[in-house]
């Protein structure tokens, strides 16, 4: 698996958020009540959709799949002015990061994600930094799909 390492501008997202755990997975109920409001959202980037979390400091290195994080649906926005009711804002601050292809349904990336924090990273040069992970859901992306594709984004500094 390759990654390419890149530097993103800062980000606004408008979506939805909710506190849940890796165990207590309520990715799917957010995303449900997300996703009929995406048409009244204005000034979107593109048509593609993000998926990120936003993990506690220590989170990796106290692993614990019980641990709440706040997980969020949303789009990428060129301004957060006429906010649809019930959205919320989340600034993605510049940095860089390492970007995976994944292909596969999201039940099966359990390997995926191992490989990255115990083979990839090791090996790279970078360590993981404190900002939000995402993924960017484009065209090829497919819901439960074991042919979908999404761009995995991993925030890295160097060590």
């Amino acid at each position: 698996m390759d990654s390419k390492i890149i530097s993103i501008e800062k980000k606004y997202l408008v979506g939805k958020k909710i506190e849940m755990s890796l165990v207590e997975s309520l990715t799917p109920i957010l995303w449900k009540s997300f996703v009929p409001k995406i048409g009244s959202i204005s000034n979107r980037v593109s048509t593609e959709k993000i998926s990120l979390s936003v993990y506690p400091l220590d989170y990796f290195q106290n692993f614990n799949p019980n641990r709440k994080f706040i997980k969020w649906a949303g789009v990428e926005v060129s301004s957060v002015m006429d906010l649809p009711e019930g959205m919320e804002v989340l600034e993605i601050p510049a940095g860089l990061y390492s970007v995976f292809l994944y292909k596969g349904s999201v039940a099966e990336s359990g390997p995926f994600f191992e490989w990255i924090f115990r083979d990839w990273f090791p090996k790279s040069g970078y360590d993981l930094d404190n900002r939000p992970h995402f993924e960017l859901l484009g065209d090829k992306y497919i819901n439960d799909d074991p042919s979908s594709e999404e761009f995995v984004y991993i925030p890295i500094k160097p060590r």
